[in-house]
């Protein structure tokens, strides 16, 4: 199976490059078809023709003069005629270009079947075509800028330089494609974080500004509906206190020990929901990230809840500083110490670790879990499992604010299974330093 890249500017390049070599490929076969057979042809009859016309100056002079025209042909036509010897030392024509090979077989054609070719004789290079005089053999050698074309070189090279013209724009083109849409991707991974990001440049192709127009519209129709579920969700939880209040104060001067003790624990447990609503609102990007020593806030964290947990221990490791939102991380971690109290038996540990660029922070119980299959539904809001639905004080939300928190600090949060039974709440933030 062939593996093709990736990304999107990684394929539309291959696929241009494929398409333009494959023209020119093509190209380069029309040529040879149209260009260099027929230039092989004229290359073999201009052989012929010197050959012959060099047989009869030779049969038509004198023999006393057969030097002088020898010498004649060579200074003046560049043609040296010797008579074959017995110890002449040859080399056979190349291979390549397989023009030259055509071209000798023509020519042989023309002049007979005993006609031999060579490309040096006796250390002097040069096209050498035999030819016979009654019963001697004369060489006859042509210079090499007879028959080669050095116009065929240079438009092979120009032949280049337009391929590699065309693979330039080629990668320009595919970059102008996957560009936005890489653009794209990036700030629509930011909205996924619950982050606004900078609105989309609306420039370029007309498919392109229609996307990005269109994009743009949606990341603000959702921060302006982000914004108003938090005002409304702030609003009521606000007022739902002052009657809230009034019933607790009715509650305290109640005669009734029994039914003031209820309506007490009863408003509290509203009152913890109604707190959750508040948190949950208040999720946003106001609060500037400053260098924090996270281990110390963990441990300050931990520690409210030392009184309701029937253990804890703290397993933290020295980490750098780092650039965080301390009021929202404390209170990611205070849902995720809340529900080890609630649901995870009591016997909690606190751990924090640095991994690579990235530091864990980690809250283990010993409770019974979650399930694997409904471990990514609780993150979101208003989500509870069956097991906690009879407890009066919970809301759907804590996770939910963990989840937000880990966005919106670019981190990342996991529930697994603790190798000791229980469950392991890992927070993961990348190490940032702050500006």
């Amino acid at each position: 199976m062939i593996n093709l890249p990736r990304t999107l500017l990684a394929r539309s390049f291959l696929l241009m490059v494929i398409l333009i070599v494959l023209s020119f490929a093509a190209s380069m076969a029309i040529f040879r078809h149209v260009e260099q057979e027929p230039r092989t042809r004229q290359t073999a009859q201009l052989v012929v023709s010197v050959v012959n016309l060099t047989r009869a100056a030779v049969l038509s002079a004198a023999p006393e003069w057969r030097s002088a025209l020898l010498s004649e042909l060579a200074e003046s036509e560049g043609l040296r005629v010797q008579m074959a010897e017995p110890n002449d030392v040859l080399k056979a024509l190349p291979d390549h270009p397989p023009e030259l090979r055509m071209m000798a077989e023509k020519v042989r054609d023309s002049l007979g079947g005993n006609t031999r070719f060579a490309a040096q004789r006796n250390g002097v290079e040069a096209l050498w075509v035999s030819f016979f005089i009654g019963d001697e053999e004369f060489w006859v050698a042509l210079p090499r800028e007879r028959i080669e074309h050095p116009v065929s070189q240079v438009l092979l090279i120009w032949g280049g330089v337009v391929l590699a013209l065309a693979l330039l724009g080629a990668y320009f083109i595919a970059r102008q494609v996957a560009r936005p849409l890489k653009r794209l991707a990036q700030v629509a991974q930011q909205v996924g974080q619950g982050v606004t990001p900078q609105p989309l440049p609306e420039r370029g192709a007309q498919e392109i500004v229609a996307v990005s127009r269109a994009f743009n519209q949606m990341s603000a129709d959702l921060a302006a509906d982000e914004r108003e579920r938090a005002l409304v969700l702030a609003g009521i939880s606000h007022d739902l206190r002052t009657p809230l209040a009034r019933v607790r104060l009715a509650a305290e001067l109640s005669v009734d020990e029994s039914l003031r003790d209820g309506l007490v624990a009863d408003v509290e447990q509203m009152d913890a929901v109604i707190r959750q609503f508040l948190d949950y609102a208040r999720l946003d990007e106001n609060e500037t990230a400053v260098s924090t020593d996270v281990r110390a806030l963990m441990q300050e964290t931990a520690q409210q809840f030392a009184a309701q947990a029937k253990s804890l221990t703290f397993d933290l490791q020295p980490v750098p500083p780092l650039a965080v939102r301390p009021l929202l991380l404390k209170r990611a971690l205070s849902n995720l110490l809340d529900n080890a109290v609630k649901y995870g038996g009591g016997e909690i540990t606190v751990q924090l670790r640095q991994d690579g660029n990235q530091v864990v922070l980690a809250v283990a119980d010993r409770g019974a879990g979650i399930p694997a299959a409904q471990r990514e539904a609780v993150k979101r809001p208003f989500v509870r499992l069956e097991s906690a639905r009879s407890d009066a004080t919970g809301s759907g939300l804590g996770l939910a604010i963990v989840e937000r928190a880990a966005r919106l600090h670019g981190g990342e949060f996991h529930l697994e299974d603790r190798a000791e039974g229980g469950l392991v709440a890992r927070l993961v933030l990348p190490i940032r330093l702050a500006r």
